[in-house]
């Protein structure tokens, strides 16, 4: 769907002597999550607000399904026989993702990676990546629950073939100080938030020394509370998320969930729009420290910041 229109009178323009002008810059951005989840909906909203701060023109597409990969190839194939200026991916899946890529940059097109991808973006030859990295992002979880006490935790995929979660995963056993080769990683199905509930439920009632248990994301974040609470071990199992919902904000608020990873959803839709529009127009381009990498997080949101966070989540910011 359209997220911005063409630069008005009225509408931000770009420096005199640019090499276009704003009303004729177009973007396409395709990711692997729909904006009905809530989530990619705060991603989009980022979207559109660069979309209109910058005066320009930017589409947001998504495969039906986060895990249809092949639908994602097709959504930036079509995206690149629209001749955009700019393109911004997310990259959940490199070896499936990488050849459409590169047909784009190939064709010309400037490519902004956002949310995942910060592993392989370099290699694609893509301009800079707005994001943060998982395994480091997973390590700090890890810290964290072994800084608590946490001895035995498992770790919720909700995506399996996703490469950022399995890197989460990776990095939070490596942080808890088991290693990510022994740790215990449950994997489900994000639309089945009943049968992720049975399983976590299944594994606390199978071994009573888990402690931990990190979710990957907020939509697995409420069935890991529902299985917690039901299995009696509110308070005895350290919860932890990726990412922030409205939910997942008042159990942290409430301590039942420890903390949640805030990589700033709305920032890494926003900054792509703003780095293709000034590279279009100046061929200025921020460099992350040389990197290309524009770190939007991880960040880490606990009982004393939640209440402040849940404000600006109910308004699609956070």
């Amino acid at each position: 769907a359209a997220c911005g229109g063409a630069a008005s009178s009225a509408a931000p323009r770009g420096p005199e002597g640019a090499l276009v002008k704003r009303a004729d810059i177009k973007i396409e951005v395709v990711t692997h999550g729909q904006a009905i989840d809530g989530f990619w909906g705060v991603v989009r909203n980022g979207v559109k607000a660069g979309a209109a701060d910058m005066g320009v023109s930017v589409n947001y597409s998504a495969p039906d399904a986060e895990s249809d990969m092949v639908k994602m190839s097709q959504l930036i194939d079509a995206a690149v026989a629209k001749n955009p200026t700019g393109l911004v991916v997310s990259i959940p899946n490199p070896d499936a993702l990488s050849p459409a890529i590169k047909k784009a940059i190939d064709a010309g097109i400037s490519v902004v990676s956002m949310n995942s991808g910060s592993d392989v973006f370099r290699a694609l030859g893509i301009l800079a990546h707005v994001g943060q990295t998982e395994y480091e992002a997973g390590f700090g979880a890890g810290e964290r629950f072994k800084a608590a006490g946490v001895k035995n935790a498992v770790c919720f995929n909700q995506e399996v073939g996703n490469q950022a979660l399995t890197l989460r995963c990776n990095g939070f056993f490596d942080g808890l100080g088991i290693g990510a080769d022994n740790g215990e990683v449950l994997t489900g199905n994000i639309s089945d938030p009943a049968g992720m509930q049975a399983t976590i439920e299944a594994a606390l009632g199978a071994d009573d020394s888990i402690d931990g248990l990190l979710t990957l994301g907020p939509s697995v974040a409420d069935p890991a509370l529902a299985a917690i609470e039901s299995q009696g071990k509110t308070g005895k199992v350290h919860l932890a998320t990726f990412d922030l919902s409205a939910s997942a904000l008042t159990a942290i608020k409430d301590g039942k969930m420890d903390f949640a990873i805030d990589q700033q959803q709305f920032a890494q839709g926003y900054l792509p729009i703003v780095i293709l529009t000034m590279y279009a127009e100046t061929r200025n381009l921020p460099t992350g420290n040389g990197s290309g990498l524009i770190m939007t997080g991880p960040g880490f949101v606990t009982k004393d910041g939640a209440a402040d966070v849940i404000a600006l989540s109910a308004k699609g910011l956070r």
